[in-house]
């Protein structure tokens, strides 16, 4: 390769670079900082949107859904159970543990302020 052909490929990097900064500047300015982190994460947003279109949903079905392990699940259920986002009932059928799990009020109200900011960054976004 040739040293024009070198420094070509140099000022055409730096230009990509110049415009990915521009962008992610842009994008940093339009996410306001009181997106809810909580729900933003992907599964803890499928176990709210799941549960937002259900009334109720057991562990075992909230796993199948979202394809997810049972540790995974766990850790991200008790996160938004400890933000009052969604309520848990354990009972057993028979001698089996059952898991029961449905959208707090508090959590319908959260993820329904998470659907309107997303809403305005895509909004935002357009328009530009």
């Amino acid at each position: 390769m040739g040293k024009s052909s070198t420094a070509q490929q140099e000022r055409l990097q730096r230009t990509r670079d110049a415009s990915l900064g521009t962008l992610r500047g842009q994008a940093r300015e339009t996410v306001p900082a009181d997106l809810d982190r909580l729900i933003h994460e992907r599964i803890r947003l499928g176990i709210v949107s799941a549960l937002a279109v259900n009334r109720s949903l057991t562990f075992n079905e909230l796993k199948a859904l979202l394809k997810t392990t049972d540790g995974n699940l766990s850790v991200h259920a008790r996160k938004l159970e400890e933000a009052d986002y969604i309520l848990c009932e354990k009972s057993f059928a028979g001698r089996l543990p059952k898991t029961e799990y449905r959208l707090s009020p508090s959590g319908r109200r959260a993820l329904e302020r998470y659907l309107n900011h997303m809403e305005a960054l895509i909004r935002a976004t357009r328009e530009r």
